[in-house]
């Protein structure tokens, strides 16, 4: 005898869903806006836990007397973890349900926040970190996947997604201002007790609002794949990362290659795997998929890479305090909140999405031009650029978000998610490092001869020692360093113009020859009630 099992629709569990739109999806209703609402909580916290040691750090070294290394273990772990884990949380979404792995990852991420908060060791809070980190893994992917399930009409899901990369580039910033503030009034592990209220009113209101999403044919779980993608993301991340800090030296371009190796390897694995973590059918065709992964990157690249210099400008330039700092880099968000509405309603007005995409590339290079006019003392021409630049990075990343969630089929959406994080984690360390090293050796080349040797290799040697100099000695040390960190800026700004300008040209190119995919089923994916007829 044979077993069928029937599946019924139940209204308790299938999203509810207005008429039919325009373009033949169901449109959304006030539920699943609302539900954005509660996702945007742990994309914020998440965004906002890369920064949200920087002002911390003083009261934490002060208590906890870590080592330097240690140190740098409390701020690169938790991006470590992150961007390790990112294909293998979003694969598993796809297969045991995205509500319940952004529960889980909720519940992980505030009881890691809790462990931070309570550190009594440079250890155990570095072991915190490296929690957060995979709570971070878990959350990032989902919410993305979520918004890709609820939101089916395309015009809604490009507003949804456009809020979703808004919410994601702010928070970074006000990771630090938060920061800044918690610890002038409290104890440095309030800077993660923060993270509770959010969690605990997510997993409170998430089972309400959100519905549960999987890809019903998951086949096995690739437990191989794991360590693959692990190895191939974190040598190369953290190469880059000491690149950026330390320059171009063979231990970290080791890293960066034994990276690459694995990341072949991991490549050969997806395309020979019966059940592989990311499907090589989201790259073949003209989907757009891969381009979007790409170009993203790139825009990632050029935004941290800027990141890099004007954090360095506000303080050690303009000589601003670190809270200072912060506060006035909140600025340049104001552009950011009008980007990606106005890219999607040029899209829904007609304009092509290579043309917007190739736009926003540009705005971000017109960013950089202002950088080339700043001088040593430009603190709003440096406020203006960053703007101009944060704009044109969210208008190409919204709009490649959207392109390449919508290439994907929902029930791999969950994968999509995490190559598209994994793809950004990627531009961020290369951006840091490409420019951050263009800028560096400019910077060396004009600082003086005859300046001390620590003044020679970074503006913050050359702070450090223009303190114990003479003070006629030292402000001719600092104006020189400032000066030459300036033609650093300013050449890495360049480099940045000609890859932004060549982005463009191959969006409006790559992009106009895009397929978009018919509308979603309005059943894809959700899971409804189920009621098991055996024949």
């Amino acid at each position: 005898m044979r077993t069928v099992a029937v599946m019924t629709n139940s209204p308790s569990t299938t999203p509810a869903h207005g008429p039919a739109s325009e373009n033949g999806s169901e449109r959304a209703t006030r539920k699943e806006w609302t539900a954005l609402g509660v996702l945007m909580l742990p994309l914020m916290l998440v965004s906002m836990d890369v920064s949200v040691l920087y002002f911390a750090i003083p009261q934490i070294t002060a208590d906890l007397e870590p080592s330097g290394t240690q140190q740098l273990w409390m701020f690169d772990i938790y991006a470590f973890v992150l961007a390790g884990l990112l294909i293998t949380m979003g694969s598993l979404g796809d297969r045991i349900g995205r509500r319940k792995l952004l529960l889980i990852g909720a519940t992980a991420f505030g009881a890691a926040s809790l462990l931070a908060a309570y550190a009594h060791t440079a250890e155990a809070l570095i072991a915190a970190r490296a929690l957060l980190g995979i709570g971070g893994a878990t959350l990032m992917p989902s919410t993305m996947a979520l918004v890709r399930n609820m939101f089916r009409n395309s015009a809604e899901r490009a507003k949804a997604i456009g809020i979703w990369s808004g919410v994601m580039v702010s928070g970074i910033a006000l990771g630090s201002v938060m920061s800044g503030i918690l610890v002038e009034h409290f104890w440095w592990g309030s800077v993660f007790l923060v993270n509770l209220p959010a969690m605990v009113l997510l997993l409170v209101l998430a089972p309400v609002l959100i519905p549960e999403f999987k890809d019903p044919n998951p086949g096995r779980f690739d437990w191989i794949s794991v360590p693959l993608s692990m190895a191939a993301v974190l040598p190369v991340v953290y190469g880059l990362k000491e690149i950026a800090a330390e320059g171009v030296e063979l231990p970290y371009v080791v890293w960066v290659a034994v990276g690459l190796v694995f990341a072949a390897l991991f490549v050969r694995r997806q395309r020979t795997s019966a059940s592989p973590m990311i499907a090589p059918d989201l790259f073949r065709g003209r989907s757009g998929f891969g381009s979007a992964v790409t170009l993203n990157m790139v825009s990632t690249l050029a935004m941290m890479g800027s990141a890099f210099f004007t954090t360095q400008y506000l303080q050690s330039v303009l000589g601003k305090s670190a809270l200072e700092a912060a506060l006035w880099a909140l600025l340049p968000s104001v552009l950011i909140g009008f980007a990606a509405p106005v890219a999607t309603m040029l899209v829904q007005r007609g304009v092509h999405r290579a043309h917007v995409v190739a736009s926003g590339f540009l705005v971000s290079t017109a960013g950089f031009g202002v950088l080339l006019l700043a001088g040593t003392d430009s603190l709003w021409t440096v406020l203006t650029a960053a703007g101009v630049l944060a704009a044109g990075a969210v208008i190409v990343g919204s709009q490649l978000t959207d392109l390449a969630l919508g290439a994907a089929p929902v029930e791999k959406a969950g994968s999509a998610s995490s190559l598209m994080e994994t793809g950004t984690e990627f531009g961020g360390a290369m951006g840091m490092a490409l420019l951050g090293s263009i800028g560096t050796a400019v910077y060396r080349s004009e600082i003086p001869s005859s300046a001390p040797a620590e003044a020679q290799e970074t503006l913050g040697g050359a702070l450090a020692v223009a303190q114990h100099l003479p003070e006629q000695a030292g402000s001719a040390l600092l104006t020189s360093a400032r000066e030459a960190f300036t033609s650093g800026m300013h050449a890495a700004a360049i480099a940045a113009m000609v890859l932004l300008v060549g982005a463009a040209a191959a969006a409006s190119v790559a992009l106009r020859r895009v397929r978009v995919p018919e509308p979603a089923a309005a059943s894809d994916c959700a899971l409804p009630a189920a009621d098991e007829v055996r024949v």
